[in-house]
């Protein structure tokens, strides 16, 4: 997972000067589901040298991104992926996977696409929302999740009735 990255998402999660924050809870919950996507794809960007065999290069040139070398895991996270890309507008897909999965910063995505200022963070945050109303998450839910665990008794029923203790 892309630490840089992190912080900035987390910067804009953030309330700053009695302004609300530029994204929700819902939004980061989206961006931290999509990020575990992407590392069970291995798709994320490798900073130091693997020395498994699979990785070494033995089966030729092409490495290890043939479906025979995957693991069903990475086949089935690789599916997923593909299937929410073309659900999402090629803008907003390209956006929030640079983001999350290549830990790509706002500035730098702007300058590669010759895109206005803050018009990444418009597009992220577009993006988040469908991600979000794809998986089912709302504001409201997004919050409640932090809350503590409930139950639906008022009170917990004793274990022994007083009948049984005598």
């Amino acid at each position: 997972m892309p630490q840089p990255e992190e912080s900035s998402l987390l910067r804009l999660a953030s309330a700053r000067g009695g302004e609300a924050a530029f994204l929700l809870p819902h939004h980061l919950a989206a961006a931290e589901r999509l990020e575990r996507m992407i590392g069970r794809a291995l798709l994320s960007p490798r900073l130091t040298m693997s020395y498994d065999g699979v990785n070494s290069g033995r089966r030729g040139r092409g490495g290890s991104n043939h479906a025979a070398d995957m693991s069903d895991t990475v086949a089935e996270a690789r599916q997923k992926l593909n299937i929410l890309a073309g659900k999402l507008p090629a803008d907003c897909w390209n956006v929030v996977f640079d983001v999350c999965g290549l830990g790509k910063g706002l500035q730098a995505i702007e300058t590669e696409r010759s895109w206005p200022r803050r018009g990444a963070k418009l597009v992220l945050r577009v993006a988040l929302d469908l991600l979000a109303s794809e998986w089912g998450l709302s504001p409201h839910v997004a919050r409640m999740a932090g809350a503590g665990t409930r139950g639906w008794l008022e009170e917990r029923l004793p274990l022994i009735t007083r009948a049984e203790a005598c």
